[in-house]
């Protein structure tokens, strides 16, 4: 009876958790939205005039119910099939709404402007080329050629032919692929993905309310875990996002014993990533590579920083880091590598996803995703719990991700939450996933299944 209490508690905090993001969704411009310029009745929004704090309230109070919906979800018997009506249900009406939490869609309709436009996104930046109304809507990123892989700037270029010069109408058809995306993610998953991913607020919030690229590379790499098309969907993975590409070392556990299976699917995958990069032009990668030198203010590694700055004095560090970075990834990677045995790709690829997320000195809290989709393919863990602490921590950390419009005082938001409580925090949890690892394994059995749950994962 506790566990089935537990559950329905899940199922009223999901609930009340996915409400409030379809909420701050439409309502419109906020602390949370940027206004989105260009004709079009979608996405739809009331332009409610919502003041910061509250928006922040919100969103604040999704964390908090999100969090715990998941948690309870875990312990306790929920309905899945009520969970996962409330998933679907939400990402279809956020499809309809602007994106929330930050401000990267302007980005993307940039992006794919300027490919339309005959410019190479990686090599020119939306701040180049003054008076269009889509490079002009860009916030912060203005002056930032495209970080995204081809495959994904391929779709934003589609959003942008389709939209012509409205900001509106681009984000509109980007915003129906992401969706589109997710629920493939959310089919092939089955089962331990209703409480992981489909009705996963935390989630939702991030990739489908946020509308961030990720969603669209972790749908390729789920695929090439359960298909068989595994070379095709690992290229197109890579060429959407380089960093999935950790999940091709679960494949090459798969068929380790098959070499020519092996070298099949290693090839057709860098055939395909090869000409989607090849197609791209050699400025693909300049920013992949920047990229992996930052050092965001919510991963713990910025303490680092500031401890050496205060032993050896003023700079970067970003060498160091890079090198310790390594050395943790390793670490994590053998220990999660042992305690998820026996192996199979889908443990192989959770030990070195989540090992990455844990070690790379830059984060955000929708790179998360990989992680609970993974898991989601693998029995239940307290690696679960581990996931849903980060992700929570990352959320509470991007209230919001975007630097325009917040309310006065909101500072400390920045300063003290994100540089500073969020780091140590976290520094925790990979403590205790150094210490906890080595005691055994991770994977306990799965309680008995309810009668919803009986059915074969897909």
């Amino acid at each position: 009876m506790e566990r089935v209490a537990a559950g329905r508690l899940a199922v009223g905090c999901v609930a009340a958790a996915l409400g409030l993001t379809v909420l701050l969704a439409l309502l419109g411009p906020s602390a949370f939205q940027p206004r989105l310029a260009g004709t079009g009745w979608v996405p739809f929004f009331v332009d409610a005039g919502l003041p910061g704090w509250t928006a922040i309230g919100l969103a604040a109070a999704v964390v908090v119910f999100g969090t715990a919906g998941v948690l309870l979800g875990l312990y306790g018997a929920p309905s899945l099939r009520v969970l996962r009506w409330l998933g679907i249900g939400a990402v279809v009406v956020l499809a309809f709404l602007p994106p929330i939490g930050s401000s990267d869609h302007l980005n993307y309709a940039a992006y794919g402007r300027l490919l339309n436009l005959g410019h190479d996104p990686y090599s020119v930046t939306p701040d180049r080329i003054p008076g269009d109304p889509v490079l002009g809507a860009v916030e912060e990123w203005a002056a930032t050629p495209s970080v995204y892989g081809p495959v994904t700037t391929g779709v934003q270029a589609l959003a942008s032919f389709i939209g012509g010069d409205s900001v509106r109408l681009t984000v509109f058809v980007m915003a129906l692929v992401n969706a589109a995306a997710f629920l493939a993610i959310a089919w092939m998953l089955g089962s331990r993905g209703v409480v992981l991913w489909t009705a996963n607020p935390l989630v939702v919030f991030h990739l489908v309310a946020g509308m961030h690229a990720d969603t669209l590379a972790i749908a390729f790499v789920v695929a090439a875990l359960v298909t068989r098309f595994k070379g095709v969907f690992l290229g197109l993975g890579v060429a959407a996002k380089v960093t999935v590409g950790v999940v091709a070392l679960g494949v090459a556990w798969e068929l380790r014993k098959n070499l020519g299976r092996l070298a099949l699917v290693a090839g057709t995958a860098l055939a395909v990533c090869g000409v989607a990069y090849w197609l791209a032009g050699p400025n693909s990668f300049d920013q992949v590579l920047n990229a992996s030198k930052s050092i965001s203010w919510a991963t713990p590694w910025k303490l680092v920083q500031y401890g050496l700055q205060e032993i050896f004095g003023s700079g970067a560090y970003r060498v160091w880091i890079q090198i310790g970075s390594i050395i943790l990834f390793a670490a994590l990677a053998a220990l999660l590598l042992r305690a998820l045995a026996p192996l199979d790709a889908a443990r192989v690829a959770v030990a070195f996803s989540v090992a990455w997320l844990f070690s790379t000195p830059y984060a955000l809290p929708w790179y998360d995703g990989l992680a609970f989709a993974l898991l989601a393919l693998i029995p239940r863990s307290w690696l679960d719990y581990a996931m849903v602490a980060r992700i929570s921590l990352l959320s509470f950390a991007y209230l919001p991700a975007r630097q325009f419009d917040q309310p006065a005082g909101s500072e400390w938001l920045v300063d003290v939450v994100r540089a500073q409580v969020v780091p140590w925090l976290l520094l925790g949890v990979v403590v205790f996933l150094l210490v906890r690892l080595p005691r055994g394994s991770a994977v306990r059995p799965p309680s008995v299944p309810s009668p919803e749950s009986r059915s074969p994962s897909r």
